[in-house]
């Protein structure tokens, strides 16, 4: 993921291709992603964010299962 990238639409994006994203990490102001195969196997990448966006996207939420 690139620092231009929006991290709520990289979410969304991969969920809707089939893969995996699981909160790996969550503080008060920040949080880190994993973006696993579709399987939801091995780890691809990791976001690494403090937007608010993002963070309130992932508000009661751990990942993209379920």
């Amino acid at each position: 993921m690139t620092a231009a990238d929006d991290p709520v639409a990289v979410l969304q994006r991969w969920a809707d291709a089939g893969a995996v994203w699981r909160v790996i990490h969550r503080a008060k102001h920040a949080v880190t992603v994993g973006l696993y195969q579709c399987d939801g196997g091995e780890e691809v990448d990791r976001i690494n964010s403090s937007d608010p966006r993002l963070l309130a996207f992932l508000a009661g939420r751990d990942s993209s299962e379920g």
